[in-house]
């Protein structure tokens, strides 16, 4: 199978992740869309952060009843922190019958030069590219450099998608329920109930 790794910390995952990747996988040649759950980082310990489990929890619950998603886990035991480039080898090796790619915001492809080996990845894997709304802070960086390398924005394994411009963040989510805000509608109903049972983000 062609399979493509969303990678996230999902904290929460919200509706726009779920229209990103269902979008993947129904307008792109892409046979399954795997969201890989980004393990915490232990030099960086962030407060808002949930535990790995509820996260991976958080994910598997949004996408119970989508066969073509899949919820992941397979960077929790690897070393931290994260490298993509180690987390693909190991899926190369591990499942060998399929095909991965990656799947990233325009955002991250603007950098992706900076990425570990980021040449080996881009000769060996597709990257699914979703269209972002850059923040200001953003255009002023263009406006004084080019971000994104030609090379790579014009590599033929870098495929640009017309998905849908979501504008919906994990962070607004968690400051609205920290004020008290009702976030249902940003949230698939499993997500919403479980962060309200279990008192997440107040």
């Amino acid at each position: 199978m062609k399979i493509g790794l969303y990678f996230g910390t999902f904290n929460p995952i919200h509706v726009g992740h779920l229209i990103i990747a269902n979008h993947m996988v129904s307008y792109t040649d892409l046979d399954q869309v795997w969201l890989v759950v980004s393990p915490q980082n232990p030099l960086k310990k962030k407060e808002s952060l949930l535990a790995d489990y509820h996260r991976l929890e958080l994910v598997s619950r949004a996408i119970y009843d989508n066969p073509a998603l899949r919820a992941s886990d397979i960077e929790f035991n690897l070393e931290k922190p994260s490298y993509t480039g180690i987390t693909l080898a190991y899926l190369r090796e591990k499942y060998p019958m399929h095909d991965f790619s990656l799947i990233m915001g325009e955002d991250n492809l603007r950098t992706f030069h900076k990425w570990r080996n980021y040449k080996s990845i881009l000769d060996q894997h597709e990257l699914f590219v979703y269209p972002r709304i850059l923040t200001e802070q953003e255009i002023n960086d263009d406006a004084q450099k080019s971000i994104t390398k030609p090379e790579i924005a014009e590599h033929k394994n870098v495929k640009l998608t017309d998905a849908p411009i979501m504008k919906v963040s994990a962070s607004f989510i968690r400051r609205s329920i920290k004020d008290g805000h009702d976030v249902r509608y940003l949230l698939t109903e499993p997500v919403f109930k479980y962060i309200d049972e279990m008192n997440f983000y107040k």
